[in-house]
């Protein structure tokens, strides 16, 4: 798959992703401070699957409708990498399949598809 992981979510877990085999652009390694509308379009453009803990990624999907090709936006209590990378090894191992085009919500309890009004 192809992820595009924001800067706030952190190089450990671009690099975990690599180490399984995907294909990703790390904001925090390649193009670090980059607005947010550029993260989005960016990742739109690539037909990546944008990683994030950023709720405001939540305000351009829905509010503005910007296009995406699928957001993961982790809401979580604890915020350390070995976390984040424990909820999405559970993301990938039971839901790839439903990620491409999707905005999902992730906390360390659920996963969450939110639904976009046309």
């Amino acid at each position: 798959m192809r992820f595009l992981v924001d800067e706030c979510t952190g190089p450990a877990v671009a690099r975990w992703l690599e180490e399984r085999d995907h294909d990703v652009f790390s904001v925090y390694d390649e193009a670090p401070g980059i607005p947010d509308e550029e993260v989005l379009q960016r990742a739109y453009r690539e037909q990546r699957i944008l990683v994030t803990n950023d709720k405001d990624f939540g305000e351009k999907v829905y509010r503005e409708r910007r296009p995406h090709s699928g957001v993961v936006l982790l809401r979580l209590g604890n915020e350390r990498s070995g976390n984040k990378i424990a909820v999405l090894r559970h993301l990938l191992d039971e839901y790839a399949a439903r990620l491409p085009s999707r905005f999902v919500v992730a906390t360390e309890r659920q996963v969450r598809f939110a639904r976009i009004e046309e």
